[in-house]
């Protein structure tokens, strides 16, 4: 069979791992344990950290959708007098383990199949290394991926396109024969920027006109690229 790569990069949060099932719950419970019961204080965390309180959810403007660890540390830090950024982004790092992960598709079954039609994967996402590797080992799939990085892990973070080229250097696989995968401008941005091909997801906040001008195609989910990618 042809296909139209040969390795596929995925982000993790909003395209293996449905954002809003995964991380909106996870997000009140920060913001409560940050404001420590303060009203106040909470709707100030949220304004700060783009999470609508009524609706439960984070926005899609949301800093902390594409942004890293200490990008959004940094920002509830800003709302929160006597806390440091480090000390937030110490909080957030603790408590992500706990996120109710919900697989975007049954995640063993789709990777396997990728696998099987000899494709490298790969995972590049502006969370901790440390805590995607929880979060894949949690799925059953860490040892589906050939590279995992996150944005501490000396490469870089999107939208900058160096740890997606990381990845082409690990594989040895040249930058036009892999497809980035995001549900982020983030994530699409740096892999134009890096000569990749770019398929956008919607599992993730970001509606399909934001991500489209981004994106070679835009799927429902990650279940539609074994068909696209024979296509």
């Amino acid at each position: 069979m042809s296909l139209r790569a040969d390795a596929v990069l995925f982000d993790k949060d909003g395209t293996l791992f449905e954002f809003g099932a995964t991380w909106d719950a996870w997000g009140r419970k920060t913001l409560m344990a940050l404001s420590g019961g303060d009203a106040a204080l909470m709707a100030a965390l949220a304004q700060a950290s783009g999470f609508d309180l009524v609706n439960q959810r984070f926005t899609a403007d949301s800093p902390v959708i594409a942004g890293t660890n200490r990008q959004a540390a940094e920002c509830l830090a800003s709302a929160l007098p006597h806390r440091s950024a480090d000390e937030v982004e110490a909080h957030l790092l603790g408590t992500a383990d706990d996120a109710p992960l919900v697989q975007a598709v049954p995640l063993l079954p789709l990777l396997s199949d990728l696998r099987a039609l000899g494709l490298a994967l790969g995972v590049m996402t502006n969370d901790a290394e440390a805590a995607a590797r929880i979060h894949l080992r949690k799925a059953g799939v860490e040892q589906q991926f050939a590279f995992i990085a996150g944005f501490d892990s000396g490469h870089g973070a999107k939208p900058d396109p160096a740890p997606l080229l990381a990845f082409s250097t690990a594989t040895g696989i040249a930058p036009a024969r892999i497809v980035m995968v995001g549900d982020s401008e983030h994530d699409l941005v740096a892999g134009r920027g890096a000569g990749m091909q770019t398929v956008a997801v919607l599992t993730g906040p970001i509606r399909e006109d934001r991500l489209a001008p981004h994106a070679d195609v835009v799927l429902p989910d990650i279940g539609h690229l074994p068909s696209w990618l024979a296509a």
